[in-house]
């Protein structure tokens, strides 16, 4: 059995290349993988677009159809941040489908990792950051109408606060959140996550990394929750155009591989999104996209591989 990987080639439509979102970054991404041969070591699913019903469990039924049918106003597109075209909305759908499809592969393997997601500043009847649907929040809801799954970690490392997670999943006791981020980076107004660790401007490797390690374990072992849903930001990156930390690759990637690991060693299953990355360089920003699935690869062989 190999690693699940998920992606569809619809996740980069055509788009504006000299917006601040890196749309094209998700088939650089894939090709990266392709270049350095990961693919050939991991089962490759393609998703289909995630279903209205399901979405509505994360977000009131007038804002899914009022952006499904370009109806939403000029003020709330803003704070989306992404201008409405056909390829942008089906994009939205298929990658809500695709981390749908990345949880139900982790509960089946114990491992998967999603080539996109991590859309954390979606609130409940709005979007913001470039953020539409919360698939975090939508995940974690579908994964407790399955038997067995009773409670759901959400671990987000993304520079940025997950608000709109934390938000939206505020009175839901049987899902928790725990957000690493930059205290001085967006949102301005931070939510309460169930835990919340700040990072300030310009923190190492070794602040970082002595943070995830004194608290991972320990909130693994007195939440025993039954999945968990990684979302492995990209932009605490040194080099990132909107993070304000100063991680280098192989700090992510000793970041990714530790909460992997302490996951695995708990035979808990893991399901990975991509989060924020927001490099000019978009080689350069696939590049440290992979480290998540470079990671995953690396821990599956010790753990889950037979």
């Amino acid at each position: 059995m190999k690693l699940p990987l998920i992606y569809h080639p619809g996740y980069s439509p055509e788009f504006d290349a000299n917006h601040r979102f890196p749309m094209e970054k998700f088939a650089r991404l894939y090709d990266r993988l392709e270049n350095i041969g990961l693919l050939r070591h991991c089962e490759l699913f393609r998703p289909e677009p995630a279903n209205e019903a399901t979405i509505r469990l994360a977000h009131h039924p007038d804002y899914v159809t009022g952006y499904r049918d370009n109806q939403l106003s000029a003020k709330a597109m803003r704070r989306i941040g992404l201008p409405w075209s056909e390829g942008v909305m089906r994009r939205t759908f298929l990658a809500v489908g695709g981390s749908l499809l990345s949880t139900e592969l982790a509960l089946e393997r114990g491992l998967a990792a999603h080539l996109a997601g991590g859309t954390h500043h979606a609130h409940y009847q709005e979007g913001s950051g470039f953020c539409i649907f919360n698939d975090l929040a939508i995940c974690a809801r579908h994964a407790l109408t399955k038997p067995g799954i009773d409670r759901v970690l959400i671990i987000d490392t993304d520079v940025h606060q997950g608000d709109g997670t934390a938000r939206i999943l505020d009175n839901d006791p049987d899902i928790l959140t725990v957000s690493f981020h930059c205290r001085q980076n967006f949102p301005a107004r931070k939510a309460h996550s169930n835990w919340d660790f700040e990072l300030d401007h310009q923190s190492g490797d070794q602040t970082y990394l002595n943070l995830v390690h004194r608290h991972i374990p320990y909130l693994l072992d007195i939440t025993e929750p039954d999945l968990v849903l990684y979302d492995a930001g990209a932009d605490v990156h040194q080099d990132d155009a909107l993070g304000l930390l100063n991680l280098t690759d192989d700090g992510i990637y000793q970041r990714d591989v530790f909460i992997l690991s302490e996951c695995a060693y708990r035979n808990i299953p893991v399901s990975c999104v991509i989060g924020g990355g927001y490099m000019k360089d978009r080689k350069r920003l696939a590049e440290v996209h992979s480290i998540i699935h470079q990671a995953a690869f690396d821990v599956w062989r010790e753990y889950y591989q037979r």
